[in-house]
């Protein structure tokens, strides 16, 4: 039946679009958390010793209440996160925590906007992002005259449903 297909397709739909929310407003809390710290640090006298005193004090004080997610391991990921990404407002609501950690990684900048664009793109999931980085998909199509091919080997690799979504 027709109605019970349209209804299920928009229960999907509603489903993915709240989860991205949540998933969004995550990332949100961390490049928050990251800024804080960063700010905090930039007080302190002797910054590398008291970056590494702060991180390590305040997951102390953070694990036993809110847990592993605010380790100090964690913590650097955030400030990290804000020192990459310092303006709020360029965060991209598709992406998840996740890819924006495999995005940290990235030394280049363009490199790391050029992925950005197209995981916004394609809506890659954080599989095929990692996919894509690990191809060096960024260096093949710099060093590509034909870079129609190689973005064609790119959408031939994603699973049907990705290629249909961009």
């Amino acid at each position: 039946m027709q109605l019970t297909t349209d209804i299920k397709q928009i229960i999907l739909q509603s489903r993915e679009t709240a989860i991205r929310a949540v998933d969004f407003q995550r990332v949100l809390m961390y490049w928050h958390i990251g800024k804080r710290i960063f700010e905090e640090e930039q007080q302190g006298q002797d910054r590398a010793d008291y970056g590494a005193y702060l991180i390590k004090e305040l997951a102390q004080q953070l694990v036993p209440e809110f847990g592993s997610a605010f380790s100090s391991r964690q913590l650097n990921w955030y400030r990290q996160f804000y020192r990459t990404f310092p303006i709020v407002n360029a965060l991209r609501s598709q992406l998840n925590w996740t890819q924006y950690r495999m995005l940290l990684r990235l030394d280049d900048a363009d490199k790391r906007e050029f992925y950005i664009a197209e995981s916004v793109k394609n809506n890659w999931s954080s599989r095929q992002l990692e996919r894509q980085i690990y191809s060096n998909l960024y260096e093949r199509l710099l060093l590509s005259n034909d870079k129609a091919s190689v973005l064609a080997v790119v959408k031939f690799s994603l699973p049907e449903k990705q290629i249909f979504a961009s």
